[in-house]
């Protein structure tokens, strides 16, 4: 006896534990949260009403109270079905609790003057010849709760049956002793098998919720990458002669990222994100040039030096539209990220670059990558003021300028991995 008062308090004590949980931390709607505490709560009275009558301290003085909480037990004890199958999501769920609840309160209220199901005696608590109508309730109660288990699953991507089987050999585990060996261990078996529940049907809502974020973030990138586009398309747009300068930067720049990986160069910081990151952020870094006049991007000679001073703004303010843009759609290592490359682009890694005469390291990484990039497509193309200079002499220039205009590792990589690309296009 001492065994089983410490396993209706454990019980007990994992009841209190779970309704609290519900109450402070569980995010389902308040109906959920109501029946999952009507479970609960009805688990800890039916575990504390079946101790008061098997505790072995019977007095015939309390013989009217124990028949009351008794038939309130045995009423109570099939319905908890119904109470899990509301906590589970199903819907119209109070109205099958009365079907389940008053015929069978009814019956008991019935009966128990005649101790048809149960009685007390002189020694204490006894079955009655139709104790089996007790049981046929219980196990018509369990079958609901698998059926609504296996409902409730099909509403969900995410099914597992496993822990349905768990549950109700759960259930019966705690009840097969008390049908056949009067051993008093079904709200153990119920309060356990109320727990699993409620972790069958978090954990369902948790991984439906996990791949719907996924989704949501694929939908918020394919936006963000169609934003970024656009944009590019408004800018190409103005100046026909740049004709696909994003289009191939963004490869260029993934080439360089990628090789990068390969040599080992910078792994630090570039990973496969990165390279996602820079291949998609690219098209953003002349986005400042939609503030620079026609008359300046298309002039088809030499700019005087105040026009060159209004042509180097687009740096500064690509940063400030990168952000303007983005803010509110993305987080922030994704606008630093846009922002960097289109402020940062021309920079050179002498310091002699601008808006802000960074040097070396100090210039972002993926704003390097993009400047090499940046570079070689504007030389190898045909412009409105200028011839299309041949790759392989483009290449070279750009060799000579490493570690003045470019950083001297990442031209090492260019130039390893540019020509076989440009090969491998043109093938």
């Amino acid at each position: 006896m001492d065994f089983y008062l410490s396993s209706i308090i454990l019980i007990a004590l994992l009841m209190i534990a779970m309704t609290i949980h519900v109450i402070r931390h569980s995010f389902f709607n308040r109906q959920q949260k109501t029946w999952y505490i009507v479970t609960f709560v009805s688990v800890l009275f039916c575990s504390v009403a079946e101790y008061a009558v098997h505790c072995g301290c019977y007095d015939p003085f309390f013989d009217v109270p124990l028949t009351v909480i008794t038939v309130l037990q045995f009423s109570i004890a099939p319905t908890m079905a119904v109470f899990f199958s509301g906590a589970l999501g199903l819907h119209r769920q109070a109205r099958k609790a009365i079907w389940f609840f008053v015929p069978h309160v009814l019956i008991e209220i019935a009966v128990a003057p005649f101790g048809l199901i149960f009685r007390f005696a002189e020694d204490g608590y006894h079955r009655g010849d139709l104790f089996l109508i007790y049981s046929a309730f219980y196990f018509l109660s369990l079958i609901y709760l698998m059926a609504s288990m296996l409902i409730v699953g099909r509403k969900f991507r995410h099914r597992d049956r496993s822990t349905i089987i768990m549950i109700v050999l759960t259930l019966i585990a705690g009840i097969v002793p008390v049908t056949f060996l009067n051993i008093h261990t079904a709200y153990i078996s119920i309060g356990m098998a109320a727990c699993l529940c409620y972790i069958y049907y978090n954990d369902l809502v948790q991984e439906d919720t996990r791949e719907e974020l996924i989704a949501r973030e694929k939908k918020i990138n394919e936006m963000q990458e169609k934003i970024i586009s656009g944009l590019a398309s408004i800018i190409e747009s103005r100046d026909m002669d740049t004709g696909l300068h994003v289009a191939r930067t963004r490869e260029y720049v993934k080439i360089i990222a990628e090789g990068a990986i390969k040599e080992g160069v910078y792994t630090d910081e570039i990973d496969e994100k990165f390279v996602e990151l820079i291949y998609t952020l690219a098209p953003m870094h002349d986005v400042g040039k939609i503030v620079v006049s026609d008359a300046i991007l298309k002039k088809p000679a030499r700019l005087t030096p105040d026009e060159y001073e209004q042509l180097k703004s687009h740096a500064r303010m690509g940063g400030v539209i990168a952000r303007r843009i983005l803010s509110g759609i993305t987080d922030e290592s994704y606008l630093k990220f846009a922002s960097d490359i289109a402020t940062y682009h021309h920079e050179r890694w002498d310091g002699s670059g601008y808006p802000m005469g960074l040097k070396g390291e100090e210039i972002p990484l993926c704003a390097r990558i993009m400047a090499i990039a940046d570079v070689y497509d504007a030389m190898t193309s045909e412009r409105c003021y200028k011839n299309a200079i041949p790759p392989e002499e483009v290449v070279e220039l750009i060799k000579k300028e490493s570690g003045t205009h470019f950083d001297p590792k990442l031209v090492e990589v260019f130039l390893k991995y540019i020509m076989y690309a440009e090969k491998t296009n043109a093938a």
